[in-house]
């Protein structure tokens, strides 16, 4: 394992790891994640890694793990190097650069699917793909012009579960849910509406997907009469509504033990 000692913190090939913060990516599909348990988990995945910036430490705990794959560019920074390549400071010992996998084509994704429409939050997108990743809804269904999964701090959340699920980003939510319609499953919108059926009540078919809305606004009427059944979860009186990625990892846990075997 050849590690490249830091002389100079300007050296082109390290601006990435200062230019890509959060949701930013480059042409080339890169993106940037930290900490350790992030990394370690993309490491043992097929992912492309260009190159890993850490510290001494991470690099001896950790070198099995590392000459596993192959990796162009190992810096070796102190912490205080580190702080002053990204621009602010930093809780870990570790970042690396790698480039996004290729999503999953919408015909190839498993029968159980988890499905986002508009949510805004970054840290919701994580926490439900570790949610899903749990539980074994293998699939995760996000509009393109959202948060992106590999986003810095979707990762972080997710801590690297991402790399688990077969991710398929869509572009047009309506022409979406009738390519799964034809595709033999059955559409629940997570919703209290008048026609909503409670969670107890709900017959789980063999394909299905799980429509979450957004955080505030919910999911439109025109979205709604796309899918089949809403669907919502049974909340004590004066309780209006979980967290939207609390209230999906309960209709997934539900869903799944109780999906026919």
């Amino acid at each position: 394992m050849e590690l490249i000692e830091i002389e100079d913190i300007d050296r082109p090939s390290l601006a990435i790891y200062r230019q890509l913060r959060d949701n930013a990516f480059t042409e080339d599909n890169s993106f940037i994640a930290d900490s350790p348990k992030v990394v370690n988990m993309l490491l043992e995945t097929s992912i492309e890694v260009k190159s890993i910036l850490a510290t001494q430490a991470y690099y001896d705990e950790f070198s099995e793990l590392i000459s596993k794959k192959t990796i162009p560019h190992l810096y070796v920074a102190a912490k205080s190097q580190m702080e002053k390549i990204v621009g602010h400071r930093v809780h870990h010992n570790v970042m690396m650069h790698g480039i996004r996998p290729e999503t999953t084509p919408l015909s190839e994704l498993g029968d159980h699917i988890i499905m986002l429409d508009e949510i805004s939050s970054t840290e919701n997108i994580g926490s439900i793909a570790r949610s899903a990743a749990a539980l074994g809804v293998d699939s995760y269904l996000l509009p393109r012009q959202g948060p992106h999964p590999y986003g810095r701090r979707a990762l972080r959340v997710s801590m690297g579960h991402i790399s688990r699920l077969d991710v398929h980003l869509y572009d047009d939510i309506f022409t979406t849910l009738q390519a799964l319609k034809a595709d033999g499953y059955k559409l629940f919108a997570a919703e209290v509406t008048e026609m909503s059926i409670p969670l107890s009540d709900i017959e789980v078919p063999d394909k299905w997907v799980l429509l979450m809305g957004h955080e505030g606004k919910g999911i439109t009427q025109e979205v709604l009469r796309e899918c089949d059944i809403s669907v919502e979860i049974e909340m004590a009186s004066g309780v209006k509504s979980f967290n939207v990625a609390v209230a999906a990892s309960i209709l997934m846990y539900q869903f799944k033990s109780r999906s026919p075997k």
